[in-house]
């Protein structure tokens, strides 16, 4: 009763708060679920035109990948702060701090993005040519390193727009935005791979275009709708100063999950390392797999991404009951949606593979490949969630050493050993990270949730 009595006058205004928790998880991850389908849905349509172009642009395109990886996990890693920080501002009441953290995210992105369009003009050849000595392969993947770089203003400021819409709930904005942005970069694809309505045919350069022209006018349109429609955020850019204590948390909180999101890139340079002594082809059969399993993978983020806020709000809030409650729905919801998954990838490798025009010698090695990592989807979607409340509580730290003890101690060195083996062999290191990675997810939500009586010092 005391718990009830705090939430309803520390949060009355925000349906974080006060929402049935079975009908607010829906309402606030539903539309983000949605809208990152259609994110993985544009991604493998990106990949599929490049696909028929050649293999060596589907190859080119693939080595790249690990950058785009890289921008995305320093996006989230600020947008986890921007989560954390301005949904538990909320949930205490403190509007002028809730808004000062919104202005801080912005600046951090800002300077993200020049420190990626600074690495890729100056690195990104070299970054390309360390995975091969194919001189076409070389050219493509560095001309879609240096567009998708040097324009990624529109990753890190759509991140953070977005994160602005849901640290306050308004999920449905979020979803807006991706649909527009998803949309724009499908119509733009082969507009400007293949050159047509008079545009020139720019191949991979196009694709790289394409996506970041899209993502740059989403991006502008997220900020309009938060400055607009978003009443629970202020943003006044012109009185803006920054702040190095907001800074600060917002790294300390995010710099785990940046981190975790890095080991993503990590492990794919480490992979294609190890893929490429099989054959080129079985390395681009895994940025094949790794564009289907995000289209599997990233309603299950969504839900993440949900869950996050409304963790830190309640944590503001004192409802730890309602915390748990949340949580069990989420828990559910992931592991439904992996099942399905698992289904699908089992039953159909092949149609699905041949979305990419796969050869006889890709459809050999990677319908094997895709049924032997597709059983460690279930396991993979309930340590989302659960590293997902851990970020939520501000334990960023134990989330991180989940994805350290997968991928990295794990999930590569098992590779390495089995690719000894057979090609095949190297598959089954990912059932068998995600079974250790759950396990060690489990027993860290355990201890926090014997100490969640007393929560984390406040940021």
């Amino acid at each position: 009763m005391a718990e009830r009595i705090d939430q309803n006058t520390a949060a009355a205004q925000n349906k974080m708060g006060t929402m049935p928790e079975g009908r607010l998880l829906v309402t606030m991850s539903l539309p983000i679920m949605l809208s990152m389908l259609v994110q993985a849905l544009y991604n493998i349509v990106d990949s599929a035109f490049v696909a028929r172009i050649s293999e060596d642009a589907l190859t080119a395109v693939s080595l790249a990948f690990p950058v785009q990886l890289l921008m995305i996990a320093c996006a989230t890693g600020t947008g986890v702060g921007i989560n954390a920080l301005l949904s538990r501002r909320l949930g205490e009441r403190q509007q002028a701090q809730a808004d000062r953290v919104a202005a801080n995210g912005i600046f951090l992105s800002v300077c993200l993005w020049l420190v990626f369009a600074a690495l890729g003009l100056l690195c990104g050849r070299r970054f390309i040519a360390a995975f091969t000595d194919v001189p076409a392969v070389i050219d493509m993947g560095t001309r879609y390193v240096t567009v998708v770089t040097t324009a990624s203003c529109g990753v890190f400021l759509l991140f953070t727009a977005e994160r602005l819409m849901q640290a306050t709930g308004h999920t449905v904005y979020h979803m807006v935005t991706q649909l527009i942005g998803a949309s724009l970069n499908c119509v733009l694809d082969p507009i400007l791979i293949f050159g047509l309505c008079g545009c020139p045919a720019l191949g991979t350069t196009g694709a790289a275009l394409a996506t970041a022209t899209a993502q740059i006018i989403a991006m502008a349109i997220g900020f309009f709708i938060n400055v607009r429609f978003n009443r629970d955020v202020h943003l006044h850019l012109r009185d803006f100063r920054p702040d190095g204590a907001i800074l600060a948390a917002m790294v300390r909180i995010g710099l785990p999950a940046t981190l975790q999101q890095s080991l993503m890139s990590v492990l794919t340079i480490g992979l294609n390392h190890i893929l490429m002594a099989f054959s080129q082809t079985a390395v681009g059969f895994y940025g094949v797999y790794f564009k289907l399993q995000n289209f599997l993978f990233l309603p299950v983020y969504g839900l993440n991404n949900a869950l996050i806020p409304m963790v830190g709000y309640n944590l503001g809030a004192g409802a730890h009951r309602r915390i748990a409650r949340i949580t069990r729905y989420a828990l559910l919801l992931a592991l439904g949606i992996m099942a399905a998954g698992t289904l699908l990838f089992e039953l159909c490798p092949a149609p699905l593979l041949r979305l990419f025009d796969a050869s006889d010698a890709m459809l050999a090695l990677g319908v094997p490949g895709i049924r032997i990592i597709s059983s460690s989807f279930c396991a993979a979607g309930l340590s989302v969630v659960l590293c997902g409340w851990m970020q939520g509580l501000g334990r960023s730290g134990a989330s991180l050493a989940v994805a350290l003890l997968r991928q990295l101690v794990v999930l590569l060195p098992a590779a390495a050993l089995l690719a000894r083996v057979s090609l095949t062999a190297v598959w089954l290191a990912f059932p068998l990270a995600e079974v250790v990675g759950l396990l060690a997810a489990a027993l860290l939500c355990r201890r926090i949730g014997r100490r969640l009586s007393d929560p984390p010092t406040k940021c």
